[in-house]
């Protein structure tokens, strides 16, 4: 394990960006990429990064499939978007062997127990990232500011698994936060993500700053937030009253940028809604806890969806 083999499935700014850091510290580190397959594979990833610098990261091996893959990977780590109707298990099957630990990194509430019935006799490793990354020409990665995870076993737990690779995320400079309830994690992370991402692409494109601008702006992006807040503690994840003042002033303290879902309206990629808002008011429904501000956004999200087409 000095030298795990690691297979990144997805692999577009989030995935090469991290996977970067991995291949850092002797990682052998693969990719599955499609878009920008022909470019990496013949130049590796041009990356800019405030924390990492400026740097090109060529993977071990390219793939445009996980049955490419000829190595049992120590490690499958899954960094696609989480979209109706997508099977990512069928994504990461054909890579995953006896001994191959599954890490999610990826968005989204409730997106895990997919791949715990996929592959019940494999690990499964749950991350949160906190990173703002944009994508530019076919290849290039362009890191702003922040990249950190949060990590966790699924459902619950520690395991040398994810210490072995936590350890090789902090020596490279990103900060890798081991937890035991991940679950509880993600909501705590959803009070963001639910507000801010379809926000963005609401109101034409708008970033943290515009969403932030005005103190009745503000007003409205705390009673998004504290709508997440109260579905998570009724499932069973309450959350710390400083969260939402905390996300805020952090959010306030970082340059402007677009979140990801504002990143896939503006350049016609398909949007992470259901994964990302739509799960929380199913399980807000579920629950029967009121969000009227999550049901509104929700609604118009969709309506915007359906019109871009």
């Amino acid at each position: 394990m000095n030298s795990p083999y690691i297979l990144i499935v997805g692999a577009g700014g989030v995935g090469a960006f991290f996977g970067s850091a991995l291949a850092r510290q002797g990682a052998r580190v693969a990719v599955v990429c499609r878009s920008d397959y022909e470019v990496v594979k013949r130049d590796g990833y041009s990356i800019r990064s405030p924390l990492l610098g400026d740097h090109t990261f060529r993977p071990h091996d390219v793939f445009n499939a996980a049955s490419q893959c000829t190595v049992a990977p120590d490690y499958v780590i899954l960094t696609s978007k989480v979209l109706p109707g997508a099977d990512r298990a069928a994504l990461l099957r054909p890579a995953v062997h006896p001994q191959t630990v599954i890490l999610l990194i990826q968005n989204g509430i409730d997106i895990e127990p997919q791949i715990a019935a996929a592959f019940p006799d494999n690990e499964l490793l749950s991350a949160l990232a906190f990173v703002a990354i944009g994508r530019g020409e076919p290849g290039s990665v362009n890191h702003q500011s922040s990249g950190t995870l949060t990590m966790g076993r699924f459902p619950s737990g520690i395991t040398p698994a994810a210490q072995r690779i936590a350890a090789l995320f902090e020596a490279s400079g990103v900060g890798c936060k081991l937890v035991e309830n991940v679950v509880g994690a993600r909501w705590q992370k959803a009070a963001w993500n639910t507000t801010f991402n379809p926000l963005s692409i609401l109101g034409g494109v708008l970033d943290t700053g515009q969403m932030l601008r005005t103190e009745d702006n503000q007003a409205f992006v705390r009673q998004i937030m504290e709508e997440v807040c109260n579905v998570a503690a009724a499932a069973g994840h309450p959350q710390p009253p400083q969260l939402i003042p905390n996300m805020l002033q952090a959010t306030r303290a970082m340059p402007a940028y677009k979140t990801s879902m504002a990143q896939d309206y503006e350049h016609h990629r398909p949007m992470e809604i259901e994964a990302i808002l739509g799960n929380v008011v199913r399980a807000a429904r579920k629950l029967e806890i009121g969000t009227p501000a999550l049901d509104a956004i929700y609604a118009i999200a969709k309506m915007v969806e359906a019109a871009r087409g």
